[in-house]
């Protein structure tokens, strides 16, 4: 099957640009290439499920399911699932992402309903290859019972995924900066030196989101996101 769609490769691309506005939701990604020069890392922990704000949990198992599809845990690092970007796509449907309540509902019913008539089962117990299967259809806009169609809903989900992998960790994804480590990106910093400028050089990361910096008033800020709670201590 080819599945050129969820390349880690051409979505870095897009990650890269939108993963430096660091103190708003941005992103970039989706699936896995490994590089023979890549080094073997090590399994990713299972990521933590946590208490849901938005979403029901038959929505989420199936939220979860998909997000780790598009952007999978691989050599390079972790993915989506470890990033928690259907954590920070169920929080932000209550605020920021409110207007796509709605679609999430009828989009994330579709894709039972497709998978059941398919693959002969939900989504979330489909194999790797069955649920990849079904996403390219929704890609392709050939998979049924969507509204407006697929290719709309797979859209908006690999767009909220990207933000969840690359978003400053206070809007509830890009957990313990994986999304910010595997660009290479060093974090927010209030100012450089002309050496940290160089082009040979390659900063540490400082694993701090925007909202650690009292300038950008992180306990303001939390008060007008759904929950209260900043992600990025």
């Amino acid at each position: 099957m080819d599945i050129r769609f969820f390349s880690r490769r051409d979505l870095l691309r897009l990650g890269l640009a939108s993963a430096a506005v660091a103190a708003t939701p941005a992103g970039a990604l989706a699936s896995t290439e490994n590089s023979p020069s890549s080094p073997q890392a090590a399994p990713a922990a299972a990521p933590v499920r946590e208490p849901l704000e938005t979403l029901s949990a038959a929505e989420s198992d199936t939220l979860e399911a998909i997000v780790a599809r598009l952007i999978p845990a691989d050599a390079n690092g972790p993915g989506a699932a470890e990033a928690r970007a259907a954590h920070y796509i169920d929080r932000a449907l209550g605020g920021a992402l409110a207007a796509s309540r709605q679609s999430y509902a009828l989009g994330l019913a579709a894709i039972e309903g497709y998978a059941r008539a398919t693959k002969g089962a939900p989504f979330l117990h489909l194999s790797p290859a069955d649920q990849d299967a079904v996403l390219t259809d929704m890609e392709s806009n050939v998979a049924r019972g969507f509204t407006p169609n697929s290719a709309a809903f797979f859209a908006l989900v690999r767009a909220h995924t990207i933000q969840g992998m690359f978003c400053d960790p206070f809007y509830g994804g890009n957990a313990n900066f994986c999304g910010w480590d595997l660009l290479g990106y060093p974090g927010v910093r209030m100012g450089v030196t002309p050496d940290q400028q160089r082009m040979d050089i390659k900063l540490a990361p400082n694993h701090k989101s925007a909202y650690d910096y009292d300038m950008f008033r992180k306990a303001s800020a939390s008060v007008h996101f759904p929950g209260g709670v900043a992600n990025g201590d």
